[in-house]
């Protein structure tokens, strides 16, 4: 089972924010051209009132225990008097982990119909520190602009202002974005940069395409996915941090995550999706 998170640890409590975090980061798999800014893509994946439901497991004493859950809910909605898209994100802990570590968060996206960022908000409770990091995007000459907001645990405030050519999204938003992308554009094997505003600062990630490969879900519903690597690079070496499952249909739905942590090993799963735009072709018929 590889390692396991201990909960009496306090470093652990890094893992178990970890987890939830890549829990909806990690299933982008869109390669991020040097293009103008705004990037607009055609929304082919997902509709107003599209509702997704995930639970959390870790691997305490070889014994897999529900840790957590999150709620994924996106709707359409009248932002600065244009039509938008709008995401909100929910992530708790369960009782049992709440005891060693706390989390209450709550993450909202703005972005238009062809899925170009506006606003970013991430407000986290967590291990009895609260955390607010808030994106504004502007556009003009080809260049997205960014003001970028972040109060630190201590009540610390960082702001920054970033410039870049690129196409720069917040994890909410590459999420939706990135779900659009054909699958039949990759490779086994191939590397897929791409460029995440988180804080205060603009990150540089690699994804790796591993195939094509069946998901037998707990309520013995088999799909077929899409197989990515999510790397970290540390210390100038690469370490692959998580493995992501994401049907091979026009949804487009992260239906198992397994997350190679420093502390530990855990595993997400969907429980449930309503709203969705497209058939469920990914799913393998008896």
């Amino acid at each position: 089972m590889g390692f396991v998170i201990d909960l009496r640890n306090p470093k652990s409590n890094k893992a178990m924010k970890r987890i939830l975090v890549l829990l909806f980061l990690n299933f982008s798999f869109s390669i991020f051209h040097t293009v103008h800014a705004q990037c607009p893509v055609r929304n082919t994946a997902f509709q107003d009132g599209e509702k997704l439901e995930y639970k959390l497991y870790f691997n305490w004493k070889f014994i897999w225990k529900t840790a957590g859950s999150a709620t994924m809910n996106t709707q359409q909605i009248t932002y600065k008097g244009q039509t938008a898209f709008q995401t909100d994100l929910i992530t708790r802990t369960e009782k049992i982990v709440d005891r060693w570590f706390c989390m209450r968060d709550t993450l909202r996206a703005v972005y238009t119909t062809d899925i170009v960022p506006l606003h970013y908000r991430k407000g986290a409770n967590e291990g009895g520190k609260y955390r607010l990091n808030k994106i504004n995007y502007r556009y003009e000459g080809g260049q997205t602009f960014l003001h970028q907001y972040y109060r630190h645990g201590d009540g610390s405030v960082s702001e920054a202002d970033n410039q870049t050519q690129e196409c720069a999204f917040d994890m909410i938003s590459m999420v939706m974005r990135c779900r659009s992308y054909k699958a039949s554009d990759f490779t086994v094997g191939q590397r897929v940069p791409f460029l995440l505003a988180d804080a205060d600062r603009i990150n540089k990630e690699t994804l790796i395409y591993r195939g094509i490969k069946k998901f037998k879900a707990e309520n013995k519903t088999t799909y077929r996915c899409l197989v990515f690597s999510y790397l970290e690079t540390i210390r100038g070496k690469e370490k692959e941090v998580v493995t992501f499952y994401i049907t091979d249909d026009e949804n487009h739905l992260p239906v198992r995550l397994d997350l190679n942590l420093r502390f530990g090993t855990a595993k997400a799963y969907l429980k449930s999706a309503t709203g969705l735009r497209n058939p469920e072709t990914s799913i393998e018929q008896k």
